[in-house]
């Protein structure tokens, strides 16, 4: 393997500690979200107009199961659908979702161990206030992570 680049798969870089808050997130706070929102996600694929619901459920389902190294971004055909499709989300689901998703992130940052995963909490509850037309990708495609150097500069 080449110096430098120890993390990187396809172009992706990995950074050793989002691995590990990812990790202990599963096990702090991240199954019963997955499981919650896959419930949901399943749910509302029974009913046939509210597969983009099932659609987001799933996306939530995936953030919350690694939200470490990943951020959300709109997407740019994101329309009037997606508005209107959000303000039904909102007052079917999304409220009750991001009510319980803030006050199991205020319980974790009470904690100091916790503040990372309470942070996270919260960035999933924003993210069910409106889901449609988002996109949930690594950080580090977007600049937020800095990028592991493909060759190391000779001294």
């Amino acid at each position: 393997m080449p110096r430098g680049a120890r993390g990187r798969q396809a172009g992706r870089v990995t950074s050793p500690l989002a691995v590990v808050l990812n990790v202990l997130w599963l096990v702090v706070a991240g199954l019963p979200l997955v499981v919650g929102y896959a419930v949901a996600g399943l749910l509302a694929f029974l009913l046939i107009v509210t597969i983009p619901f099932g659609i987001a459920c799933f996306r939530l389902a995936g953030y919350a199961l690694w939200p470490f190294g990943r951020t959300v971004v709109t997407r740019r055909d994101a329309g009037v659908a997606s508005t209107l499709g959000n303000v039904v989300w909102f007052v079917l689901i999304g409220w009750w979702l991001a009510i319980g998703q803030i006050l199991w992130g205020v319980g974790l940052m009470l904690t100091i161990i916790g503040i990372p995963f309470g942070y996270a909490a919260i960035k999933i509850a924003l993210l069910s206030f409106n889901p449609l037309g988002k996109d949930v990708v690594d950080a580090d495609t977007y600049g937020y992570l800095p990028a592991v150097p493909s060759r190391v500069p000779a001294r």
